[in-house]
């Protein structure tokens, strides 16, 4: 029987050193091994999306045992938000060492609206939502492109959480009603489109800031410290990306990454209503203290190596 094994083992091994070169296959699966990790970490953020969704569907399925200890359906859905705002925050503590600073310029109670800096992936305004609904107890509303509403399962995801397209009439009237509100001027264009040097990309956009004039709000600017060093597009073919985007208007451009670097989010000081601002006005203001935050706390241009670093090392934006 040993010599059989010790036959059948040898006609392996000789097949295998005939017909393929096994040092030029052991340094092919070193060469791409990097490269197909960077390309496939991007799909643990879509899991973790699809993940929520489970979670609130069975929730939802076990809605007649929960409704025995809840009064309403405003508490059945906070418990089921804090359920999945708790996974989150997991995520960005132990994946990101996420932190927020100036979380205490976020109104106790009344509204604000929070103008942020759009990623490669907005992942950090995932980590924001749930930070500030464990610690503050509020929900921030959010406004995402229209291209999201068709992908399966983000319709009880938006429900949940309150996202949707928005217009300038709904946002202020989520204003109106005193709840917090999220804008990225740039939206998916800047998403798509911006790199590691930070340049707002809002292309004139004013509706974030017709939303404040008539809301009478205040304005909250948010960044997000080395976050596109956790995600990046593929930097070929923009031009190409670019005339593409314009006919389809949904993202075009392969995203890469999923790096655990440091992520540290920056809430600055309120921007007050003023009457005598126009939306113009109002828009150039906001845009320069978001700026005022990247270039005070991002380091130019993004270094992934160096965002890495920043889990152990404190950065001098710190």
């Amino acid at each position: 029987m040993e010599n059989h094994l010790t036959y059948f083992l040898k006609g392996i091994r000789d097949y295998l050193e005939t017909y393929i070169d096994l040092d030029y296959s052991l340094w092919l699966y070193r060469l791409l091994l990097p490269l197909l990790i960077t390309f496939l970490l991007p799909f643990i953020f879509v899991a973790m999306i699809y993940l929520s969704f489970l979670i609130l569907t069975v929730y939802k399925i076990h809605r007649e045992i929960i409704l025995k200890s809840v009064t309403s359906d405003e508490n059945f859905w906070n418990i089921g938000r804090k359920i999945v705002a708790v996974l989150w925050d997991a995520h960005a503590r132990i994946y990101h060492g996420y932190e927020v600073i100036g979380l205490e310029n976020l109104p106790e109670n009344g509204a604000a609206l929070i103008v942020y800096y759009h990623g490669a992936i907005p992942i950090d305004m995932y980590y924001l939502c749930a930070r500030v609904l464990l610690q503050k107890n509020r929900l921030i509303y959010t406004v995402a492109d229209r291209f999201l509403f068709k992908v399966p399962g983000w319709g009880l995801i938006s429900d949940v959480f309150k996202v949707s397209p928005g217009t300038i009439q709904s946002c202020s009237k989520t204003l109106k009603e005193g709840n917090l509100l999220a804008i990225s001027p740039g939206g998916v264009y800047e998403a798509q489109f911006g790199d590691h040097y930070y340049e707002l990309l809002w292309q004139n956009r004013l509706g974030f800031a017709k939303v404040a004039i008539d809301a009478k709000a205040d304005i909250i600017p948010f960044f997000t410290e080395n976050l596109r060093e956790g995600f990046r597009q593929v930097g070929i073919l923009r031009n190409f990306f670019m005339k593409l985007y314009a006919k389809t208007r949904i993202p075009v451009v392969p995203i890469y990454g999923g790096f655990p670097v440091k992520f540290r989010s920056y809430l600055g000081k309120p921007i007050k209503y003023d009457p005598l601002l126009t939306p113009e006005e109002l828009q150039r203001k906001v845009a320069s203290q978001l700026e005022e935050l990247i270039n005070k706390h991002q380091r130019l241009p993004g270094s992934i190596l160096k965002a890495l670093l920043d889990r152990f090392v404190k950065s001098k934006s710190s």
